[in-house]
């Protein structure tokens, strides 16, 4: 009877962990890609259930660091506080780039006077001591309208908050707090589309999808306006604002679930990166796909992504350039 009970009891962890399937969380920024990859995969492999969400980067790398999560997508590297979460709980993990974005900078479509913001402006208008300060367009420019304006941001467990207050700010996390704030940029596109006065930032793709009803905003930073766009990415032009997105990958779920496994190599296939364009991010090099697939199966763990890596493209990163 004894030996009955514990089969019962490991078919049954074994037929939940198959119903549960690959989980992923983690970034909204990376969620279109990583969403429009499982459906294909789903379609290829209709046996493997992959269900995507998003909580933020950073919420979902605590789901990720807890064991919740096979497959954690980020739009910034993982953080040393999460590293070390990561390993208190005994989760190995490997870090994966999959795209190139450009964090965009987004107003209203009848807004008629923002056309470019030097760095120093968007600093002027996003940075903590902005708060209570300026509040109207004509306090970042003279001769723009005195009228106030409305922000909307990504919440503080977004990577790109952490992206852009470190891009514009100098600083991970600093920013004013007089803002509508949402880990769905879905809802930072609608604030957008609803008032003239209002501004946002989110990914790009987020801008591809509604640009008939949004104008992104040009990017001086120092050596003329540049507009986001996939060739402004990849020239490197498009200069705070550019950034690789990943995906994040438990060694331990990937060492015993083919389904992860297979979905990984699916994930980086070069039939999968029409799949990736489609969303409106820009593509790393096929170089860089080849190592990152190479690095996956050999299950080298850890980051190499970091504040030593900033001006160096993700293959010689993965190269160890």
């Amino acid at each position: 009877m004894k030996r009955i009970l514990i089969l019962l009891l490991l078919t049954l962890v074994t037929t939940t962990a198959l119903a549960q399937g690959i989980r992923v969380d983690g970034s909204s920024t990376v969620y279109p890609i990583t969403l429009a990859i499982a459906e294909e995969f789903s379609i290829e492999f209709p046996e493997n259930r992959v269900t995507v969400a998003f909580s933020g980067t950073g919420g979902g790398f605590k789901k990720f660091c807890a064991g919740e999560t096979q497959v954690s997508d980020a739009s910034r590297p993982i953080k040393q506080s999460e590293v070390e979460l990561c390993a208190e709980n005994g989760i190995e993990f490997i870090e994966i780039p999959v795209a190139f974005d450009a964090l965009t900078v987004v107003v209203n479509q009848a807004n008629d006077w923002v056309d470019c913001m030097t760095v120093e402006e968007l600093n002027k208008l996003w940075a903590p001591e902005a708060e209570g300060v300026v509040n109207k367009w004509s306090d970042v420019r003279a001769g723009w309208p005195d009228s106030e304006i409305l922000l909307y941001a990504p919440g503080t467990d977004s990577g790109t908050f952490d992206y852009f207050t470190e891009a514009i700010n100098g600083e991970s996390g600093a920013s004013r707090t007089d803002i509508f704030p949402s880990e769905d940029d879905n809802v930072l596109v609608q604030g957008v589309e609803g008032d003239v006065n209002a501004m946002a930032y989110f990914g790009f793709a987020y801008y591809v999808e509604e640009q008939d009803r949004l104008k992104a905003v040009r990017v001086d930073n120092g050596e003329g306006c540049v507009e986001p766009s996939n060739a402004n990415i990849e020239n490197g032009s498009y200069s705070p604002l550019a950034r690789p997105l990943f995906i994040y990958v438990s060694k331990q779920a990937a060492d015993t679930d083919p389904a992860l496994q297979s979905f990984v190599e699916f994930y980086l296939d070069e039939a999968s990166r029409e799949f990736i364009a489609d969303t409106g991010y820009a593509l790393l090099q096929d170089e860089v796909y080849d190592l990152a697939l190479a690095r996956f199966n050999e299950r080298v763990t850890g980051s190499v992504f970091n504040q030593d890596t900033k001006g160096k493209t993700p293959a010689q990163v993965l190269r160890g350039e």
